[in-house]
């Protein structure tokens, strides 16, 4: 028991990890002069590691919740 929570638990690090740097990569892409007055000023750093942050848990959490979700399915027949 205490083995298949720790398993979940590096997958649910690994999943994180793996959606971290994809939403990182993908966030470079975005045109910030078009959004804020200093582009390469500290909030607009900011704004974007923020960003990352919070697409990166609602992209892992829907992730994770369908894996579970899909996992569950046995259970109803």
């Amino acid at each position: 028991m205490i083995d298949q929570l720790g398993q979940q638990s590096l997958f649910n690090i690994l999943i994180s990890l793996m959606v971290l740097v994809i939403v990182w990569w993908s966030v470079q892409a975005i045109r910030m002069e078009l959004f804020v007055k200093d582009p390469e000023g500290l909030r607009a750093k900011a704004f974007l590691v923020i960003l990352t942050i919070a697409l990166t848990y609602l992209i892992t959490g829907f992730i994770l919740n369908y894996l579970n979700w899909s996992q569950s399915l046995r259970f109803l027949f």
